[in-house]
């Protein structure tokens, strides 16, 4: 296994950092956005003081062959990943850069996140245990948790500020703060970016239970930007294992969630320090997912 650069926080001092998300840093390259996926970990919208070792290389890798398989539903925001063809001003920074970094497109986000469920889990079976609904949408009967839904839905929110979370929305909602027409079209498209995706990841043994997604407008073109499908932004789980009534084991944080739900931590910040066992698993969690899914390690 080779080592890795790991990267927790970056600092190029003669690029415009514009944004540090929980994940990651966003420079400012006046006609393009670098993007700068590190090692911070963060849960329940806290950032743990602890890195993961290549977290953001196994991200970076994931999104980039996401992007590269809906290109025929939707275009992207990636220019290139390939660091050697980055403006000059990158050079410096090109150890810190490689495979983690992607230059793309500036867009305007749009303000609701875009989320599918297949699988009835999280914040969706809290919502249908109390009211039977996930934002307004009606749900059948008896549904176990992490059951599979007869088809997946679309269930937007909104798009909190740093540190408070998101709040689910119903979709009238969602037509209010971006218009009816492309409210429309952000749903149709995130239920086919699902399916398909859904589709190829359980062919490779993994069951995607939801995701969420992110677009922006560059002008009055629709972009996929952001992430796509990574433990990140979905929740990953090994088919092998799935029975539905109850919590599923995961290639994703939730690992990680479980051991901070054991502490005494009332989930503000700073976030307790990691043992290297959690770290460990947690990171062998994220590595096995792209391999399952890009048939490659990367190198990792």
């Amino acid at each position: 296994m080779g080592k890795k650069h790991t990267v927790f926080e970056t600092d190029f001092n003669d690029l415009n950092l514009v944004k540090r998300g929980k994940v990651r840093d966003i420079y400012d390259l006046g006609d393009t956005l670098l993007m700068v996926v590190t090692d911070r970990i963060s849960a329940f919208d806290v950032v743990m003081p602890d890195q993961l070792p290549d977290k953001g290389i196994i991200l970076t890798q994931i999104s980039l062959f996401w992007f590269d398989v809906m290109e025929s539903i939707i275009q992207n925001h990636v220019i290139t990943a390939n660091v050697d063809e980055y403006p000059e001003i990158c050079r410096p920074y090109a150890d810190s850069l490689r495979g983690r970094s992607m230059l793309v497109k500036k867009a305007d986000p749009l303000p609701v996140e875009c989320i599918a469920r297949g699988y009835i889990s999280g914040s969706g079976w809290k919502s249908y245990q109390k009211s039977g609904d996930v934002c307004g949408i009606k749900l059948p009967p008896g549904l176990k948790e992490s059951e599979k839904l007869p088809q997946p839905i679309f269930t937007p929110s909104t798009k909190a500020d740093e540190g408070l979370h998101d709040i689910n929305i119903k979709f009238s909602e969602a037509e209010n703060l971006i218009g009816k027409s492309l409210a429309g079209r952000v749903k149709e498209l995130t239920l086919a970016i699902y399916k398909k995706g859904a589709e190829l990841a359980a062919d490779r043994g993994i069951i995607i239970a939801d995701t969420k997604f992110e677009f922006g407008l560059i002008g009055n073109d629709l972009i996929l930007i952001d992430e796509v499908l990574t433990p990140d932004s979905s929740r990953f789980w090994p088919k092998t294992s799935y029975k539905p009534g109850g919590a599923q084991k995961s290639f994703d944080k939730q690992y990680l969630r479980d051991y901070l739900n054991a502490l005494n931590w009332d989930k503000t910040p700073p976030g307790p320090s990691l043992p290297e066992e959690i770290i460990t698993k947690t990171r062998s969690k994220y590595l096995e997912a792209l391999t399952l899914l890009t048939e490659s390690n990367h190198g990792l």
